[in-house]
C-alpha cells in the first residue's frame, strides 16, 4: 500500500505520539508502512502496561487492537519507519538495519515519559537482504514472556505490549504460524546505531545522533564541560549495571552482538535467551554460539567488548587530536572492569544480606560460587534457600567446604548493626522464588502454538511476582528434570 492511502485508525484509543526520531537525518532511516496480514488476530495484550502508557486499553483489547497491533491499520500519529544500523556479529563486522520491523513512533505518557512504539515481525523493509519481513508465533511469544519475566524481576529491559497472529504462515525449516510483536522500549538507539553512521565515516551525523541521546536519556550531560566523554561514561554505566543484574538472576542473553546493546541501558532482542539452572560460568543455550563467545561467564567482558567499538565511534567527537582522543576512549574502556565490579558487588552483597562493605566480600562471594559449580548447586534456589534458611537435602547444604563457608558468612552477617530478620528481608527482595525456568518455557510455548494459551497465561502471571512465595507456585521453582537439561534456544530469525 502506498503511504497516503494507508488506513489510519479512526479511533483515538490514548495515542499520543511525538516522533522525533523521525525528525533526525535521513541517514538513520527509510519512511515506510508495515505490510498488511490476511487475518490477524490478538493473542497477547499487556492491558496494565498500555494504561500506564496512556492507552485505552479496553478498545485496544478487540479488533482495534487486532488491526493495529498487525500493521493492517496506523494508529493516529504514527510515522512509521524502518532504522538503519550496523553491528558487530559474533565479532564480525556487518551492515545491518530493521528487516522486519517498523518503529511506529514515540508514544508520550501521562507522566511526561517517552516510549518507542515498535512492530516485529511487519513485513520486508530495504534491510530485509533476504530475509521475508516476517516472525514465526513461537519467538514472539517467547519475548513477550522474558521481557515481562525480566520487568518482574526489575531488570531493565524492552516490554511487549501485544502479539498477534497474521493468519499466514511463515517457513524456516517448516511451515510455522506467523506472528507480529509490539515493543516498547526506551528507545532503540543502538550501539550499531552509531557504527552505522561512523561506518559511513558520516561525522556531523554521529555528533547529531550523539547529542539527541543525550538529550533523551543523559540530558544533564549536556552542559558538562567534556560532553561526549561523559556520555560514554554514562553509557558504560548503565551497561555495567545492567550485565550485573543479569548475573545476578542467572540471565544468558545469548545474542549479545552490538546492534543488541541499547545504549537506554535496556535488555533488547530476546531471541536465544535463557536462565541457567546449576551454577557453571561455562553455560551456553544458543544453538549459534558454537564457540561460548556469549556464555554466562563471558557477559561482562563481552559488554566491555561491545562498548570498545561504541568507543570507537565517539573518537572525533571526544578530541580534535586522533592521539588524545584515543586516549580518552582507552581510559573509559579501562575503567570498565572496575564499574562492573562495583554494580556487581552492589548487587551480590544484597542477595547474601550484607548491608555494609567489608574488604573480603568479594572472596565470600566467590567462594560460594566455586563451592555452587562443584556441587552442581542450582543458582536461583541456593539463594532463596539460604535467604529462607531452609537447607533441603541438596549435595550443596551437605558439603563440608559449603558449611565452612556458611560459618564465615554468619560471622560477616554479624559483623553489622542490622539484625538477622533485616538481612533476610533484604535478600528475599533480591532473590527471586522463580523464574522462566527453560523447560517451563518451552513448555508454555509449545501448548501456545498448538492454540492452548493457558500454560503461557499461568506462567506469566507467576512470573509477575517472583520474589513472593506462594505455596501455589513452588512446582516452578523446581529445577527441570534430567531429560530437559540438554537444552538449546534458536533466533528464530
Amino acid at each position: 500500500m502506498k503511504r497516503d492511502t494507508y488506513e489510519q485508525s479512526t479511533t483515538a484509543a490514548g495515542w499520543n505520539f511525538d516522533n522525533s526520531y523521525a525528525r533526525l537525518p535521513k541517514d538513520l532511516y527509510v519512511r515506510l508502512n508495515p505490510t498488511p496480514v490476511e487475518a490477524p488476530k490478538l493473542a497477547l495484550f499487556n492491558r496494565p502496561l498500555a494504561e500506564s502508557l496512556g492507552l485505552d486499553a479496553e478498545t485496544l483489547a478487540g479488533q482495534e487492537g487486532s488491526a493495529l497491533f498487525s500493521g493492517n491499520r496506523l494508529p493516529t500519529g504514527a510515522e512509521p519507519l524502518a532504522q538503519a544500523y550496523a553491528g558487530h556479529q559474533f565479532g564480525h563486522f556487518a551492515m545491518l538495519g530493521d528487516g522486519r520491523a517498523h518503529l511506529l513512533g514515540e508514544q508520550l505518557t501521562p507522566d511526561g515519559s517517552r516510549f518507542d512504539i515498535q512492530l516485529k515481525g511487519s513485513g520486508r523493509t530495504p534491510f530485509s537482504r533476504n530475509g521475508d519481513g516476517r516472525a514465526a508465533l513461537g519467538p514472539m511469544l517467547r519475548e513477550y514472556l522474558i521481557s515481562e519475566a525480566m520487568y518482574g524481576l526489575g531488570i531493565p529491559t524492552t516490554r511487549s505490549l501485544a502479539v498477534v497472529t497474521t493468519g499466514q504462515p511463515v517457513y524456516r525449516q517448516t511451515p510455522l504460524q506467523g506472528a507480529i510483536l509490539t515493543r516498547v522500549a526506551a528507545s532503540h538507539i543502538r550501539v550499531g546505531t552509531f557504527e552505522y553512521l561512523a561506518s559511513r565515516h558520516n561525522w556531523e551525523a554521529v555528533r547529531t545522533l550523539a547529542e539527541y541521546t543525550m538529550g533523551r536519556h543523559f540530558p544533564e550531560l549536556l552542559k558538562t564541560e567534556q560532553p561526549f566523554l561523559a556520555f560514554l561514561f554514562a553509557v558504560l554505566d548503565r551497561q555495567a549495571a545492567l550485565v550485573a543484574r543479569w548475573l545476578q538472576v542467572g540471565f544468558i542473553h545469548g545474542v549479545m552482538n552490538t546492534d543488541n546493546v541499547a545504549l537506554c541501558g535496556e535488555s533488547i532482542d530476546y531471541g536465544p535467551c535463557a536462565f541457567m539452572d546449576s551454577y557453571d560460568p561455562a553455560t551456553v543455550f544458543s544453538s549459534i554460539d558454537h564457540g561460548g563467545r556469549y556464555a554466562y561467564g563471558r557477559q561482562p567482558a563481552i559488554a566491555q567488548w561491545n562498548l570498545g567499538r561504541f568507543a570507537e565511534t565517539l573518537l572525533p567527537l571526544l578530541h580534535d587530536e586522533e592521539d588524545k582522543a584515543l586516549e580518552l576512549a582507552n581510559e573509559a574502556i579501562s575503567a570498565y572492569p572496575q564499574i562492573f565490579r562495583r554494580h556487581w558487588l552492589t548487587g551480590m552483597r544484597a542477595k547474601l544480606g550484607l548491608f555494609n562493605k567489608e574488604e573480603d566480600d568479594s572472596e565470600l562471594l566467590t567462594d560460594l560460587l566455586s563451592c555452587m559449580e562443584r556441587c552442581n548447586a542450582d543458582y536461583t534456589n541456593t539463594l532463596r534457600d539460604l535467604a529462607l534458611e531452609t537447607f533441603p537435602g541438596e549435595t550443596i547444604f551437605q558439603d563440608e567446604e559449603f558449611q565452612r563457608w556458611h560459618q564465615r558468612w554468619q560471622a560477616r552477617l554479624g559483623r553489622q548493626g542490622e539484625n538477622i530478620q533485616e538481612s533476610r528481608s533484604l535478600m528475599l527482595a533480591h532473590n527471586p522464588a522463580v523464574i522462566p525456568r527453560n523447560h517451563r518455557v518451552e513448555e508454555a510455548l509449545t501448548a501456545a502454538e498448538e492454540g492452548d494459551y493457558s500454560v503461557l497465561r499461568r506462567l506469566l502471571e507467576v512470573l509477575a511476582s517472583p520474589y513472593e512465595d506462594r505455596p501455589e507456585h513452588d512446582a516452578y521453582r523446581q529445577p527441570p528434570p534430567a531429560s530437559a537439561c540438554v537444552y538449546k534456544t534458536f533466533c528464530g530469525t
